[in-house]
């Protein structure tokens, strides 16, 4: 029998994915034949715009299928650069923007790009369940910062002077937020910038991948915007994957110093290459085209949003926030630990909870502890109203039937 291979020190420091792996399972039982509800996903369930697909088949036709630059056709980081100056008043050149297979893909190249054995990233809890383990397979320690619901899930300027260290590298803000939807006003980024002014050693990469998805009248901004003086230290992350129902096109990209793209286009050039030629013209058709439909989308979002929070909160033991943004919402479930359920199952933690929800009403749910902070749940409304009503009315039955 052959000896097993020797895995990297680097690997054996990551988690797979929660959320990939909820949205598996799901799928796996939904195979089999059960009625599941999947709120796991994080992508929205409208269609990519017609236009844009016009635009991918227009490229295809036009036999735009050959290899590209190893970070972006000069089309589509001009349309970037227009998108930044039109959307946030950010300044960029081509040199200064990159394109990658996936906004993943840019936060990935940007760690491997800066991060050293012992540098630190601060990252804000509850977070999205993949920057701590790129930070650690890069070779970086992550540094968690508890933003609870008493501060509407976002980092406090007073929470952040006191996790930066001399260590301490980068600072990841993500807004509106996954898991939570929190987005961050002018004000309190403004407050943010006045800590970061005072150590210039900490660099600030901002995922604004939910831009767009935002209600009630938010008024969006990215923390470069704020403080020109951040600018040079900034990496602002974005990408079509969110906004214009493009997720499976995989193209993410980002503004920042000409040195750290460069650096970042040298990664990618021994790695990944260029990103899918067809995906990067399509993303210029979305970047520069007609964007009304957004608002209509939107509107949709708002009442989902609406009707998962108001539902929730009539859950027995449950009690759910109002978020800014995105499609996600983030109820607390620390009134149901230590209960059990109809078949017997002890909930003493939030991924009980989501167990027996899962197999015992078959309603999927991403569990807090994925995203570091407990007792939670998260939720994706981005699917069918219909199916929304019938998961609010399985996990309320669920509820009321803890003991």
């Amino acid at each position: 029998m052959a000896n097993e291979i020797a895995l990297s020190r680097a690997v054996e420091r990551v988690q797979p994915s929660a959320t990939i792996a909820v949205t598996t399972k799901a799928n796996e039982m939904k195979r089999q034949g059960i009625d599941v509800i999947g709120l796991g996903a994080g992508e929205p369930d409208f269609d990519t715009p017609d236009h844009v697909k016009e635009a991918a088949i227009k490229a295809i036709n036009d036999g735009k299928t050959k290899y590209t630059p190893a970070d972006g056709i000069p089309e589509l980081k001009e349309a970037i650069c227009a998108k930044f100056k039109r959307d946030n008043d950010l300044e960029y050149t081509p040199a200064q923007i990159n394109v990658s297979p996936g906004g993943k893909a840019v936060l990935y190249n940007a760690f491997m790009a800066t991060l050293n054995p012992g540098d630190e990233v601060i990252v804000p809890a509850p977070y999205w369940v993949s920057y701590p383990e790129m930070a650690r397979l890069a070779g970086g320690d992550p540094v968690f910062v508890q933003c609870g619901p008493n501060s509407n899930y976002k980092l406090s300027p007073e929470a952040l002077e006191q996790a930066i260290t001399s260590k301490t590298k980068w600072l990841v803000l993500n807004s509106p937020s996954n898991p939570t939807g929190a987005a961050y006003t002018k004000d309190e980024l403004r407050a943010l910038a006045d800590v970061l002014l005072k150590h210039p050693q900490v660099w600030v990469m901002t995922d604004d991948m939910y831009e767009h998805l935002v209600y009630d009248g938010f008024e969006y901004w990215t923390i470069a915007q704020i403080e020109p003086k951040l600018y040079d230290r900034t990496l602002t992350v974005n990408g079509v994957s969110k906004a214009y129902a493009m997720t499976g096109w995989r193209i993410g990209y980002a503004g920042g110093p000409e040195k750290l793209i460069a650096t970042m286009r040298k990664i990618m050039s021994q790695s990944t290459s260029n990103p899918c030629s067809i995906s990067q013209w399509a993303s210029v058709a979305a970047l520069n085209g007609d964007h009304s439909f957004l608002a209509e989308r939107n509107e949709v979002f708002k009442s989902r949003r609406d009707m998962v929070v108001n539902a929730l909160n009539d859950c027995e033991g449950l009690s759910c926030a109002t978020p800014e943004g995105a499609f996600y919402v983030y109820p607390s479930c620390a009134g149901v630990i230590g209960k059990s359920s109809p078949k017997g199952a002890l909930i003493s933690s939030d991924k009980d909870f989501a167990t027996a929800l899962l197999e015992e009403e078959q309603v999927a749910v991403v569990f807090g502890e994925a995203f570091g902070l407990s007792p939670a749940f998260r939720i994706s409304y981005a699917t069918s109203s219909e199916a929304l009503e019938e998961a609010m009315k399985r996990i309320k039955r669920f509820c009321a039937a803890l003991k």
